[in-house]
């Protein structure tokens, strides 16, 4: 039987790790930290890691809790320009950096992160006076 790369890097384990590093550098993000409640880090941790989880092969619970994930949609209410997935990717390919996955797992973990952080962008600024949503 073929482990899943969930199985294969430890489990709930790493992503719980995994999740919590990046939040402890979002917490302190001052660009970052506003679109994220006071009272909803927690919840957001969550919601990261059951996602995580779930696309790399792990338990359904997000899917369960949340539906369809429809990233696109559960972001647009957030002005996500290239700094800010800049600086998500930061936080997060940072965490990754700390659990020193084997290279295959953190190849893979790493390429899937940023291709989704480019396309939940939704604000592209064509000059410093002017934001233009995408379409």
């Amino acid at each position: 039987m073929t482990q899943t790369l969930y199985e294969r890097v430890g489990g709930r384990a790493t992503f719980e790790r995994l999740v919590h590093l990046f939040y402890v550098g979002v917490a302190g993000d001052d660009l970052l930290r506003p679109m994220y409640p006071d009272d909803d880090l927690p919840g957001a941790e969550d919601r990261l890691r059951m996602f995580l989880e779930q696309y790399w092969g792990g338990p359904t619970d997000y899917s369960q809790t949340r539906g369809h994930p429809r990233l696109r949609m559960r972001h647009q209410p957030f002005p996500i320009t290239p700094e800010a997935r800049d600086r998500w990717l930061h936080h997060m390919l940072g965490a990754l950096d700390q659990l020193d996955l084997e290279t295959e797992a953190d190849e893979a973990i790493r390429d899937h992160l940023v291709r989704a952080a480019h396309s939940l962008v939704n604000i592209h600024t064509t000059d410093p006076g002017r934001s233009l949503p995408l379409l």
